[in-house]
């Protein structure tokens, strides 16, 4: 999703790809191929920076090398570009090395929360007693910073919670889900609010989601297994209606029964929300046009302000 975003827009900002990850301390399972360009052109593939530590390996230029770091640069987009002969791979990576060097600029400053009030990260809890919250708070605070600058299509993974896998819980589901809501929920919260004061919450579309639902029914005693059948998401903001619920699953919680939507639909409705026609948005690939939503996908009108 985000790099058919980051192919269908760009980004607004040279200095910043259209696509960026914060990583909170959990990958999800799948690890990096989750934020893969697949066969979209390299330039669209999720950009990792890590929200707490160093954000990214050698962001910050070695000042005694860099004179040579710039011409040997220079010297590889000239050997790239003399043996690229139309080869879109090595376009995309002359495309990235620009883009890596201007981001060693960037980087620093948009992670950089000196800046920020006490108002605004006391908001998204910086002063939460949970070390969690905390780190999700910077993560959101970051996330805003990067949206203000440009950035099409932000990605965020929570943090390691006392050793909980993600929202994955086989066991221990309540401990599992209480700890992982308290190091989101404040920051969630302080981030809708923080877009909606500076006037950015048209424009821009909140998405919370997981991987599956969970079962109505106990797997190993207190957990839940993966649930295909009956699964829920929200959005906020950039156009979507407030204060809607849409569709419903059975009595037992387990399969949906009322409006029932496949993850085409999903697609569809946020690229037709980010202002893109997902029938019109393709790709040339294997022979033929293909689309994010294939040959799939409507729009859910019934949920658009």
């Amino acid at each position: 999703m985000g790099a058919w975003a980051s192919y269908g827009l760009g980004s607004e900002n040279e200095n910043f790809p259209g696509y960026v990850v914060l990583n909170g301390g959990q990958i999800p399972s799948g690890g990096l191929d989750n934020f893969s360009n697949g066969f979209l052109p390299a330039t669209h593939r999720g950009n990792l920076l890590n929200a707490i530590g160093t954000p990214l390996a050698n962001v910050k230029p070695n000042e005694k090398i860099a004179q040579a770091q710039e011409i040997k640069r220079r010297l590889a987009q000239q050997l790239n570009r003399g043996t690229a002969g139309g080869v879109e791979a090595l376009e995309s990576a002359i495309a990235n090395h620009e883009l890596a060097a201007r981001m060693q600029l960037a980087i620093p400053e948009v992670m950089s929360l000196d800046r920020e009030t006490e108002a605004t990260k006391k908001l998204y809890g910086f002063d939460a007693e949970y070390k969690h919250t905390q780190t999700y708070a910077r993560e959101c605070l970051i996330a805003r910073r990067l949206i203000e600058r440009g950035v099409r299509f932000v990605e965020l993974t929570i943090p390691m919670v006392n050793g909980y896998q993600r929202w994955d819980a086989h066991n221990d589901l309540v401990t599992n889900h209480s700890t992982n809501a308290r190091a989101v929920d404040q920051p969630i919260a302080g981030l809708i609010r923080d877009l909606k004061s500076r006037g950015l919450l048209d424009e821009t579309l909140v998405v919370w989601t997981g991987e599956f639902g969970r079962t109505p029914f106990a797997q190993g005693g207190k957990g839940r297994d993966h649930n295909e059948y009956g699964f829920s998401l929200w959005m906020a903001g950039g156009g979507v209606k407030p204060g809607v619920t849409f569709g419903a699953t059975d009595e037992w919680g387990y399969r949906a029964v009322e409006n029932p939507l496949q993850i085409h639909d999903l697609h569809a409705t946020i690229l037709h929300l980010l202002g893109i026609n997902h029938e019109k948005l393709t790709y040339r690939f294997s022979g033929r046009d293909i689309r994010l939503t294939d040959v799939h996908g409507k729009i859910v009108k019934e949920i658009l302000a």
